[in-house]
């Protein structure tokens, strides 16, 4: 994974940053019992995703895989 800088974007540090945001938020009303609160920060883990896939929607993501041709010469 480390050869292939998978998940290492400005895109994918920002949405997964916001997500745990959102989780901490979810965990901390969900022990209050306060079920609000719980599904907004439900709302920030979904808001997550969608910064994320902005982000890469804006060039700040991995690049898609180019697929090369091997073209090889007989003789």
């Amino acid at each position: 994974m480390a050869g292939s800088s998978h998940g290492h974007t400005p895109a994918a540090w920002t949405g997964v940053i916001i997500a745990f945001i959102g989780f901490c938020i979810s965990g901390a009303f969900m022990v209050m019992n306060q079920p609000l609160g719980f599904w907004g920060g439900m709302v920030v883990v979904v808001l997550g995703g969608v910064v994320g896939m902005a982000m890469r929607a804006a060039g700040l993501g991995q690049p898609k895989a180019a697929h090369h041709v091997v073209v090889r010469a007989e003789g």
